[in-house]
């Protein structure tokens, strides 16, 4: 409440000065440099330095270094700076937000989210098998979603549009395009498996884009080479050093090609069984071809054995974090997806060869796939969640989310999008063949897509409703808070009249940045009801082998229009959700503003190295983090100077990150300033392997002095120590917003209230900024050599060390 944590809304007097005209040995002034770093949905570098007038000093157009052009060449005119830093930008909002390309991002949502759970895991303290197996879950999680999003474009293609259209001459008559494979027409592809054989190319070439964008994305942001310490720069042990603090962790290039292979492997097998499930069942039926009967079976021995051996590779090895490592396992590499491919290119051979008599009719053979890969992440979500539950007990973190089962709940959504798009673009293809039918009712042309579906779309009118009843409560929580706030407000502005609807305005921004809070529970309880109605769907569609609205005929009159109204409803939706999807992504790639945007939402979600998901879109960090890292090395080695990074929201994560990889002798020449900060408010508590309280205290302990300013209207930043008893203090606030309640002499026009922006306009920031650079030490003899690339440095150490499964 407001009465118990008044703002911060006094000034220091007893801090140090920048202007206190620090000289190097010699008598020559000392130079500081402030280097700035954007939060989330980027800004431009004119915004942040103030100044129309930048030039880029170092970088490219991607992410880049900028000073004001009169700052170009400050190093040469330190006596000009005697009062003041060097003001520098680092933007890189173009790692996220840049091209309109970058809009059909939003397709790999699913494998994103994914991604997160892998390192939503609960701290440790020695149980690595643990984490191993966490993480073994956790990317067998991310390999269902690949093959879940590779079988939804089969049952497009191949069942929808190959088996069940143009096998029928009543839909492939009002499709002009489908008629050459009608069985109408006669012609050498109206043969059911020549049809699946040509709509195979769809799912094909979709895994080959998947593939092409994960290397292609690779190459662009995440090859960047860490900085390489010398050995022994660091004192403690590798073991006992934070993840993040290891040099290899912003450099997964073996994990990452590795995974990819893999994944390109299963999405080949995948179609590959699709067709082999159709073409033998044919040939095994009295009559079929024998010697097709024989390769049939061949094809299946080797579907197994090639995707045993996928799963194999993605189990097998986690992520190598103590060095960078630049090895690459070639074979694997090399030879994974070309064997998958060559198996595809037999099995579409397989289909096509010529079976007289073979017609298509019904769901395609294999329609039970939806249901098992529901199953088995139904059963994946569930053991990641007890792996965690054993984690947390070995290591309780007093603020981490749901109990340690954040990790669980974000993988039980992962499932859930993937589900939405799968499905949603199977019910809208249907749709639209159908014509004026439902899907899986009597009377279409056409049977629909698999019954598992129809009964996923069925329960999220159930969802939906249960949505807003959680959406209620916590609005009903806000309201209550509003309440509290109003009533405290006096004590926040003591001896200022009261104006009702400035009351309620700052009132109602506090409550609502509360809601972040909330979070946790809101994702928790969702991810359970969808757990549980997923099992639902499964059961009832293997249980009743009928869509929905048919299952509940013969019931009472309400269930079953109950049923029919969530079938129709729930198909509507989740097409409805598939269009949106898709308007959302072309509106990005056609307007800038919504591109940036969607870019605030990778920010968050691909800061994390693609442990979990190749297909995921690309870290930022394996780009950003050595960038920030080389630039204040070599500023601060080459000119013995004073450096503050002054990081706001997702930038002060990226400015932590950047610290943690500095060596001690340039991490002491570093002073740290945060504001509107998720260090410990949304990354402490989702991420406490990497984040946790122990992690960041730990941090604070190596820097030589660090600051951050938060505020109560900040629905992102957050204290980033909030315990007691850490001395020197990090936090300073809750910071005054807004600065003033009414009108005054300082602000003859109302304040605004600045929630998570603009924080250097509270006087907070120009002390804090000068203090922190007054408490640096003087400058050290100058060092003998800068950093060398990774790569370098003769005698480069291979990985040897794992930390996160």
């Amino acid at each position: 409440m407001a009465s118990a944590m008044q703002p911060d809304t006094g000034t220091r007097t007893d801090r140090g000065e920048a202007g206190r005209g620090d000289t190097r040995r010699g008598g020559e002034p000392e130079l500081a440099l402030e280097l700035l770093v954007h939060g989330v949905g980027g800004t431009t570098p004119q915004e942040m330095l103030d100044d129309p007038r930048t030039v880029l000093v170092t970088g490219d157009e991607t992410a880049g270094i900028f000073r004001r052009t009169d700052d170009a060449d400050a190093e040469c005119r330190p006596e000009e700076y005697r009062d003041r830093p060097v003001p520098e930008a680092y933007c890189w909002s173009n790692l996220t937000s840049g091209n309109g390309a970058r809009a059909l991002w939003l397709v790999l949502l699913p494998f994103m989210v994914a991604n997160l759970a892998h390192w939503m895991r609960p701290a440790s303290s020695s149980r690595h098998t643990a984490v191993r197996t966490y993480g073994v879950l956790v990317r067998l999680l991310s390999l269902s979603l690949t093959v879940l999003l590779v079988a939804a474009a089969c049952e497009v293609a191949l069942d929808l549009l190959a088996w069940q259209c143009a096998g029928s001459a009543v839909c492939a008559a009002d499709k002009s395009w489908l008629g050459f494979l009608s069985p109408d027409h006669g012609g050498w592809w109206s043969l059911p498996g020549r049809r699946l054989a040509l709509a195979a190319l769809v799912p094909a070439a979709l895994t080959g884009l998947l593939w092409w964008l994960s290397h292609r994305t690779w190459s662009a942001y995440e090859s960047q080479p860490p900085l390489r310490r010398a050995v022994g720069e660091d004192d403690p042990e590798a073991g006992a050093r934070p993840a993040l603090r290891l040099p290899g962790f912003w450099y997964g290039r073996r994990l990452v090609a590795r995974l990819r292979a893999a994944h390109t492997a299963a999405g080949f097998l995948t179609v590959a069984a699709a067709l082999a499930a159709a073409a033998t069942r044919y040939d095994r039926k009295p009559g079929g071809s024998a010697w097709l009967d024989a390769l049939g079976w061949g094809l299946e021995a080797a579907l197994v054995a090639a995707g045993t051996f996928v799963v194999w590779v993605v189990c097998s090895r986690g992520r190598s974090e103590t060095e960078p490592d630049d090895r690459l396992d070639k074979a694997i590499v090399r030879a994974l997806p070309g064997t998958a491919l060559g198996i595809l290119g037999v099995a579409v051979l397989h289909a096509a060869w010529s079976r007289p008599g073979w017609t298509s009719s019904g769901l395609l053979p294999g329609d039970e796939t939806f249901g098992v890969i529901a199953l088995g992440q139904g059963a994946l979500v569930l053991g990641i969640a007890a792996t965690a539950w054993r984690l947390r007990r070995s290591a309780p973190e007093e603020r981490g989310v749901l109990g340690g089962l954040g990790g669980a709940a974000v993988a039980m959504l992962a499932c859930a999008l993937g589900g939405l798009m799968s499905g949603g673009v199977a019910q809208r293809v249907a749709d639209w063949l159908d014509g004026p039918g439902t899907p899986g009712m009597e009377g279409g042309p056409i049977t629909g897509p698999p019954v598992v579906l129809s009964w996923q779309a069925a329960i999220i009118p159930l969802l939906l409703v249960a949505l807003v009843i959680i959406a209620g409560y916590f609005a009903g929580q806000t309201w209550r808070v509003r309440r509290q706030e109003i009533r405290a407000m006096p004590e926040v502005y003591p001896c200022e009249p009261a104006d009702t609807a400035r009351t309620r305005r700052i009132a109602g921004t506090v409550a609502r940045a509360g809601l972040t809070d909330c979070a946790p529970w809101f994702v928790g309880t969702t991810a359970v009801i969808t757990l549980v109605l997923g099992g639902v769907a499964v059961l009832g569609a293997w249980g009743t082998s009928e869509v929905p609205g048919r299952a509940a005929e013969g019931a009472p009159g309400v269930i079953a229009a109950c049923a029919q109204t969530a079938q129709a409803v729930g198909s509507w939706l989740i097409g409805l959700g598939f269009i949106l999807f898709i308007a959302s992504g072309r509106r990005a790639y056609r307007d800038a503003s919504a591109r940036r945007t969607i870019g605030i939402l990778w920010d968050v979600g691909t800061f994390w190295p693609r442990a979990a998901h190749p297909f995921a879109p690309p870290c930022y960090a394996e780009r950003a983090v050595p960038d920030l890292t080389w630039r204040i090395a070599t500023w601060t080695q080459s000119t013995g100077g004073r450096l503050v990074i002054s990081g706001h929201s997702q930038g002060s994560v990226l400015a932590a990150a950047a610290v943690w990889q500095l060596d001690p002798r340039t991490r002491r020449r570093v002073a740290v300033l945060t504001y509107g900060s998720p260090l410990e408010r949304l990354y402490g508590r989702w991420f406490p392997a990497y984040f946790g309280a122990g992690k960041l205290r730990a941090l604070h302990r190596e820097v030589h002095c660090w600051r951050n300013l938060w505020r109560r209207t900040d629905p992102i930043g957050g204290p980033v120590l909030p315990v007691a008893g850490t001395e020197p203090e990090v936090d300073r606030g809750p910071l005054l917003d807004p600065l003033a309640y009414g009108r005054t002499a300082e602000h003859p026009l109302p304040a605004p209230i600045l929630g998570h922006s603009d924080y250097q306009a509270d006087p907070a920031f120009a002390e804090e900024r000068a203090d922190l650079l007054a408490r640096l030490p003087d400058a050290p003899c100058l060092p003998d050599a800068v950093p060398r690339p990774r790569g370098e440095e003769d005698g480069a150490q291979e990985s040897s060390g794992r930390s996160s499964g």
